[in-house]
């Protein structure tokens, strides 16, 4: 059978291809941008007919069907690896559920642990080679199509097409396909850095060599490090990310970013993942410089410890005075996921002449107009993302300091340094009575 042939046989209505769910299956939606519409709202129709179907996602967007129109969760389950902020909204009303998951692991989770019944993934038109493209999602969604018993592909012409050998999804691996009308992608805003964030940017910039290969996590301290990277004479810097955002074509645009002098993938930047503006998506599509590839090898600490002067820049929430990072939730309301932050901080370090920062700012003020610090005399329930042994440079606005082989008094003595100042007598104070703060610490 020809290729053509082959296609026409698989076509099948978004109402026809959900007939397959049956109670109890799990269906994967991939992540982010793969996210099939059509799918969702069809088998959304299906309410009435089904029990207990539990759907996985990440970073989806929301809104999603089969949540929306079943307020009690009696038909349709939500569990998310890692928070969007519409899946975190979710979860504070009691309709997602957190899987706690390191990105490196997302291939070995679904070889051995997770099943799926159906995918249902949206993909970028066939090739005429017989290949979907998974665009920026395949980071994630190749682990799962690969295992799962049946995969429906939705059609989304609005897709980039990502190079590399990940993103692409032969003919013969799928079941059924669905050609919907194009949904918009989810396009993630990029306001700009605050006074603050840039602050802490200027602790981290200084230490970025010509030549070094970034990771770069989201938010307005990335942002604020790709600006500045772009009003540099830095040049020939490298990309090897879990998660590509338009800070990276910001780079590309001042003819920082090269990949030129990278010692893995020399000349091609790579992810596993893509999330930005149209123009960054724009940027990615059919770009022969960028390369997709799975989680599992993108955050895999060998293949990032590869990169020389590989620097690692991601954000965090908030620090204890032992030196223990909490990067996704606040007590333990989940905000986000441990994503690849565990992977990049051990991978960069690893590397020859590589780095590791977690940046946060060093108080926030909530509703009621009251300042807290987000340094920390202990954890309660706050979940630590990245355990004390792994730490290394922490960064505020108030300086960067390294962690790494200091001692318990030498840590909160670093820490406080880095707190808001309206904070640092009371953090001594907790030192003291925690036994970790001698008479001749700085003050």
């Amino acid at each position: 059978m020809d290729l053509l042939s082959e296609y026409r046989s698989k076509l099948r209505t978004a109402d026809e291809a959900v007939k397959i769910v049956k109670d109890s299956d799990w269906v994967d939606y991939g992540s982010n941008n793969s996210y099939p519409a059509a799918l969702d709202a069809a088998l959304a129709g299906r309410r009435d007919e089904l029990r207990a179907v539990k759907v996985r996602g990440n970073l989806l967007q929301g809104p999603l069907a089969v949540v929306e129109c079943d307020p009690e969760a009696d038909h349709f389950i939500y569990n998310t690896w890692h928070c969007s902020a519409y899946e975190r909204r979710l979860c504070d009303r009691g309709r997602a559920f957190f899987t706690p998951m390191v990105f490196r692991n997302m291939g070995w989770y679904y070889e051995n642990f997770l099943t799926t019944d159906v995918a249902m993934i949206s993909v970028a038109p066939m090739d005429g080679e017989g290949n979907f493209n998974l665009s920026g999602a395949q980071g994630a969604v190749c682990s799962i199509v690969e295992n799962a018993k049946t995969v429906i592909v939705e059609v989304n012409a609005a897709l980039p097409r990502i190079g590399g050998e990940s993103p692409r999804l032969p003919l013969d691996k799928v079941d059924m396909i669905v050609e919907a009308e194009p949904h918009p992608l989810w396009e993630m805003p990029t306001p700009p850095a605050s006074d603050i964030e840039k602050k802490i940017a200027s602790f981290v910039f200084p230490h970025i060599r010509d030549g070094a290969t970034i990771q770069l996590g989201i938010g307005g301290v990335p942002n604020a490090i790709g600006e500045l990277i772009a009003g540099s004479d830095l040049k020939d810097l490298g990309m090897h990310t879990e998660l590509a955002s338009d800070g990276y074509l910001a780079m590309h645009r001042a003819g920082k970013l090269t990949n030129r002098r990278k010692s893995l993938h020399p000349g091609v930047g790579v992810l596993g993942l893509a999330i930005g503006s149209r123009a960054f998506y724009d940027w990615l599509d059919n770009n022969p410089e960028i390369e997709g590839y799975s989680l599992r090898y993108v955050n895999s600490i060998p293949v990032i410890s590869q990169n020389d002067s590989m620097i690692s820049i991601n954000g965090c929430l908030a620090a204890d005075l032992y030196g223990q990072v909490c990067s996704e939730s606040v007590g333990t309301r989940q905000i986000s996921g441990t994503g690849g932050q565990l992977d990049f901080v051990n991978g960069a370090t690893a590397a020859k002449d590589g780095l590791s920062f977690l940046c946060m700012s060093s108080s926030f003020v909530d509703k009621a107009g009251v300042r807290h610090s987000r340094i920390l005399p202990r954890f309660g329930g706050d979940i630590v993302t990245t355990p004390r042994s792994e730490v290394y440079y922490i960064a505020t606005e108030y300086g960067a300091a390294n962690l790494a082989g200091k001692s318990s008094w030498e840590r909160a003595e670093a820490l406080i340094s880095l707190a808001h100042p309206d904070f640092r007598e009371e953090l001594i104070r907790a030192a003291e009575q925690q036994k970790i703060w001698l008479p001749h610490n700085k003050r």
